[in-house]
């Protein structure tokens, strides 16, 4: 059994490392994604993170057609629930502890499985620290291409439960202490909120621009999010949001409204990422990596400033066209994070897709960029359309590239697709292709 343990090694967050040495060698062969609730309700064990993780994975698993057996590595992100809402009372075992409740580890998930009756019996990967999903997805590609697994189970599961968004740390007490004062007077995410706010009125005052003039991609991540099957608007509140919905909402943190943040949701997806000869005669059509690259990017001060973004957005772009060999002209599907929608034009810019350059972002959000027309930004709907799962901008990526979007399905040349997850100053991103080469 080898336990991952890869450190730093597999990251991509440089210049000059070229293209990067697995390109087409790796495909993603299955997704699972399982129901998705607001809350937890802290009672119903059907609906725990592990639960659903098992549906996921289940899901996943078919998806590539493949039988529990050709599992050979498993890979876990556990999730933070467990962490911010340890310790309360436990259930009777073997759920006696968080680990199959508000967090899910790869142990625990070959365990759950072999509880539903379908046992992991031949992993001989496992790694139950992997890092956020943006990381992990690049994570997950490297780990297949260093032949630690052939088949890998990938494992996201983000859970919340009633109360406070989380209750450790800051968001345990009523008070900001010390120099949270200044810049997280309010509780979590209150640094991350005003550091993007802060950022944007910087965009809006250099490129002359206002908030209203952001309405229009808002707009459309609901209205792309409500053709995903399995999201949270979808299957809780499947109206259309418009404009003035937009324009009127209450602020979070001015100027970020309530529709400029994603919802918190508790779900769980899963992935397969194989090697590429064995993905040629699986189930689905194999959506291969061209690359990936990740970027945590200093700021010298408790706020971000719009150059420091901008920056990180360009280097990010830059190692993306370097490990995969291509170019802007050359992305067809391009779906950046979106946890806040104050930020996700820099990934735009950054990357120049469809030729967007700094400043130009609100003039391209007021021309067509639903699916059906020549500019399908976001194609996924994000977080904002699907809730926080962190997940959707990937797994739609993979459904344009196999030509299973469904009502999402662009009419543009679709052959290549990237996706990324977190914030411009530290994130991780993969390049998906329909072809190898």
């Amino acid at each position: 059994m080898t336990t991952g343990n890869q450190g730093s090694a597999y990251r991509r967050d440089r210049e000059g490392m070229g293209v990067w040495e697995h390109r087409g060698k790796v495909a993603v062969t299955g997704v699972g994604h399982s129901h998705m609730d607001r809350r937890w309700d802290g009672i119903s064990l059907d609906k725990t993170l592990g639960a659903y993780s098992i549906v996921a994975a289940q899901r996943a698993i078919e998806d590539a057609g493949l039988s529990p057996d050709d599992i050979d590595g498993v890979m876990s992100c556990p999730g933070p629930l467990g962490d911010y809402w340890a310790p309360r009372p436990y259930f009777e075992p073997p759920y006696d502890s968080e680990d199959g409740i508000t967090l899910v580890t790869a142990e625990w998930l070959i365990k759950g499985m072999g509880l539903n009756g379908t046992p992991l019996k031949n992993v001989t990967y496992i790694n139950s620290q992997a890092p956020q999903i943006g990381e992990m997805m690049g994570l997950a590609a490297q780990t297949v291409g260093d032949g630690l697994a052939k088949n890998l189970l990938v494992l996201y599961p983000t859970g919340n439960m009633e109360g406070r968004y989380l209750q450790s740390g800051e968001a345990s007490t009523d008070y900001a202490h010390k120099d949270r004062q200044w810049h997280s007077p309010w509780g979590h995410h209150t640094s991350s909120m005003q550091g993007t706010a802060f950022v944007f009125d910087q965009y809006c005052s250099k490129y002359s621009t206002n908030h209203d003039r952001h309405a229009p991609f808002v707009v459309n991540q609901r209205r792309n999010g409500l053709k995903v099957p399995w999201g949270f608007y979808t299957l809780n509140e499947p109206y259309q949001i418009d404009a003035e919905d937009y324009l009127s909402a209450r602020w979070l943190t001015k100027p970020l409204n309530l529709f400029d943040a994603d919802r918190p949701v508790n779900a769980s997806a899963a992935y397969i990422f194989s090697t590429s000869d064995r993905a040629k005669d699986m189930k689905q059509p194999p959506v291969y990596v061209l690359t990936h690259a990740q970027i945590r990017y200093p700021t010298r001060s408790s706020m971000p400033t719009l150059n420091e973004h901008e920056h990180a957005c360009e280097l990010l772009a830059q190692r993306m066209w370097e490990g995969s060999g291509l170019e802007p002209k050359d992305l067809d599907v391009f779906n950046p994070y979106d946890g806040y929608s104050l930020f996700c034009h820099l990934f735009l810019e950054g990357f120049q897709w469809h030729g967007v350059k700094k400043g130009e972002s609100h003039d391209f959000f007021a021309d067509d960029i639903s699916v059906e027309g020549s500019h399908p930004f976001n194609s996924s709907g994000g977080n904002l359309g699907t809730g926080r799962t962190r997940t959707a901008i990937f797994t739609d990526c993979i459904d344009q590239l196999r030509g299973q979007a469904g009502e999402r399905q662009v009419s543009i040349r679709c052959e290549t697709a990237a996706a990324g997850c977190n914030t411009p100053g530290g994130n991780g991103y993969i390049m998906f292709a329909k072809n190898p080469d």
